[in-house]
């Protein structure tokens, strides 16, 4: 055993799924936490572990938040829990059957947290609290980081979210190391005036709680421990200041040597855009995919450590149902007028400055992310959606939380789940998501430092705009429906629409045309259908969706009139010229 490989980094998913992107509210300073771990100590049923109610107690009684705060930073703590997806079925079902906010409340009582670990993610929400130095020139002061020339190309990628950025990660480890370790340390260790003690010290119990930020390796990444089992080694005690005696660590000599361990997570985005595999896509068009940035890690990294990166995706559909993508970390990144589908149970999605696409997704487990992202259409299933500093976004949503509105939104659209596809439920069942309860329609706006924001950044889409959409794979499985129907609400308009198609199609059939005016009035609605096509966009979709050697073209460059077809208005007679035939949503493509 080399003890001279010993290294520790702070853990991607607590950073990355955990801190929400907007400035917490200043009563979860320093000052405030310090008074909350003295208070969970000395009271009956707050430690080791903090049930719902009295953490509703301290936020709402003693830290002045409100109840929907208070309940966004429980709920999304235990969304980083480790519970199987029969669990959080179980729960999915027993919050169905509530039928008040008493009931409800009775139901989320029975909800309990780790104390410490619980303490830590409170404080890791400082992540993003923005300096006035960062505001005025962008960058934070003081800073712990050394960047490497490749740096600069990582940190576009980052993109300045710092729930992204291991180096972000690091430099708060870092820089706030002492407060952590501070939070943990029993009240009598701490003087009158809150200072902490110079013989002070840590148990290994205790520690359990800092695992939940830190982990490490003894084999330069190979195999991977939380920090808590690390220092359960006996040649690593000693290193670390550890007391047979005392059967504790010193706190001084533990945090001396986790400043000399810390490193940046060998499994993190820098790591995984300098070494990361290039992922192979299904379908991709010669030309308009080599502009386009692939990368992961999922052939290496631990479970909730696998990143999969996908940059400046452009004029591209993108299609992907695979193992390589399950349980993985996905980031889009500055994809422009892409159509891209990623049909496996994902563990997390953020969308960072995306621009005039379609996104559709299959089930996430935790949360997905949109920030920075302009004319957007998003589908997923998904345990929390949070949307910042987006415009013109429509979010089709099926999710058991409410959806989290941060700062900077402009006319976001929130639509009902309208998708299926083979094994749509296999793969929500394997994530522990239910159709029920879903509250896609009932956003919570949170503002910087836990205030609220004006309800007119968002829209709930009308029915009379709504219009289900169709995955154009073949797949294998059994959902041939969108899971939990639609509201009868929409599901009334779209039986309107295709009472209408039918009524159009009876017109048609009862004008008793002949032959040669049928074939005239078919060329002027497929001209009229091409000209819809171009007018929205479609074109490109359907386009796009046609292997190369499949798609004619005009001289021009633009494939030719007539490869689509157009409406049918005989339903009933030879589809020659059948609706969106081959290559626009009936081809059989194969996503691998």
């Amino acid at each position: 055993m080399e003890l001279g490989n010993v290294s520790v980094w702070p853990r991607l998913e607590p950073f990355l799924l955990g801190a929400l992107q907007v400035a917490p509210s200043n009563k979860l300073s320093m000052h405030y936490l310090r008074k909350m771990a003295s208070y969970v100590r000395s009271r009956d049923g707050c430690y080791p572990r903090l049930g719902w109610l009295m953490w509703k107690h301290i936020a709402c009684g003693k830290l002045q938040l409100s109840e929907d705060l208070a309940w966004l930073y429980f709920e999304t703590f235990d969304l980083l829990a480790l519970h199987t997806p029969e669990e959080r079925l179980e729960w999915a079902e027993a919050l169905s059957q509530c039928s008040s906010a008493k009931e409800l409340d009775r139901q989320r009582s029975k909800m309990s947290v780790d104390t410490l670990q619980f303490l830590l993610f409170l404080y890791m929400q400082q992540m993003n609290r923005v300096s006035l130095r960062t505001s005025l020139i962008g960058e934070e002061w003081p800073s712990h980081r050394s960047r490497s020339p490749s740096s600069d190309r990582e940190s576009k990628i980052s993109s300045q979210n710092k729930n992204w950025d291991d180096q972000a990660h690091l430099t708060f480890v870092q820089s706030h190391l002492s407060e952590l370790l501070e939070l943990l340390l029993e009240p009598g260790q701490l003087s009158s005036s809150g200072q902490v003690l110079r013989d002070s010290h840590l148990s290994l119990e205790v520690l359990h709680g800092l695992s939940l930020m830190l982990e490490g390796s003894m084999s330069r990444g190979r195999s991977v421990h939380p920090l808590h089992r690390l220092l359960s080694r006996p040649p690593l005690q000693a290193l670390a200041g550890y007391s047979k005696l005392s059967r504790s660590f010193g706190l001084q000599h533990l945090q001396q040597w986790l400043r000399q361990t810390l490193t940046l997570n060998p499994f993190g985005i820098s790591a995984c855009l300098r070494s990361g595999k290039k992922l192979a896509w299904a379908q991709q068009v010669e030309g308009a995919i080599k502009r386009a940035k692939v990368a992961r890690n999922t052939h290496m990294a631990p479970p909730g450590s696998r990143v999969v990166l996908m940059s400046q995706v452009f004029k591209q559909t993108l299609a992907k149902d695979s193992e390589k993508l399950a349980g993985s970390n996905i980031k889009l990144h500055r994809c422009s007028e892409a159509f891209i589908y990623l049909l496996s149970p994902l563990r997390s999605v953020c969308l960072d400055k995306c621009r005039n696409s379609t996104v559709v997704l299959g089930p996430v487990e935790c949360s997905v992310h949109m920030q920075g992202c302009e004319n957007v259409r998003l589908v997923c299933v998904t345990g929390r959606l949070a949307v910042g500093s987006s415009s013109h976004c429509t979010i089709h949503l099926l999710t058991p939380t409410r959806p989290v509105l941060l700062p900077g939104n402009v006319a976001l659209t929130l639509g009902p789940f309208h998708i299926h596809y083979p094994s749509l439920e296999d793969h929500m069942a394997s994530v522990g998501l239910a159709v029920v309860p879903n509250v896609w329609d009932q956003p919570l706006l949170l503002g910087a430092e836990g205030s609220t924001l004006d309800e007119a950044c968002y829209r709930i889409l009308p029915p009379a705009d709504f219009c289900p959409l169709v995955v154009p794979f073949q797949m294998e499985g059994d959902t041939c429906e969108v899971p939990g129907g639609l509201p009868p609400t929409y599901q009334k308009a779209v039986d309107g629409r295709e009472q209408r198609v039918q009524d159009w199609q009876r017109t048609v059939k009862e004008a008793h045309l002949n032959k040669e005016q049928r074939r005239q009035f078919q060329v002027l609605v497929e001209q009229k259908f091409h000209e819809w096509l171009l007018a929205t966009g479609q074109r490109q979709e359907l386009d796009s969706l046609i292997p190369p050697a499949a798609a004619p073209e005009t001289p021009g460059g633009s494939r030719a009139n007539g490869d689509y077809g157009g409406p049918n208005l005989w339903p009933n007679e030879n589809k020659q010229n059948g609706s969106l035939r081959q290559g626009a949503g009936e081809r059989p493509t194969t996503v691998s």
